[in-house]
């Protein structure tokens, strides 16, 4: 599978609002998010635009296992 290139933190974090994700706090260029079904989880979204395709696909992986969902189903919120 091919990721987008150019994608912003705002549109990710648009995204993973979408996903049931909430925005906890922002400290410096890092925002914080949380998602409060079992189980928990919490990432940080560095605000880079565009964000590194490397760093893109990290928060996709921790994303998609820990909602048990695919990564094509969160790139489908993008």
């Amino acid at each position: 599978m091919k990721l987008p290139r150019g994608v912003s933190a705002d549109r990710l974090i648009r995204a993973l609002e979408r996903l049931g994700y909430t925005v906890i706090r922002q400290k410096g260029s890092h925002v914080r998010l949380f998602h409060q079904d079992v189980p928990a989880h919490s990432i940080s979204v560095p605000l880079h635009d565009p964000l590194k395709i490397g760093t893109f696909h990290g928060i996709l992986v921790e994303v998609a296992q820990a909602q048990s969902v695919s990564i094509q189903d969160i790139l489908d919120l993008l």
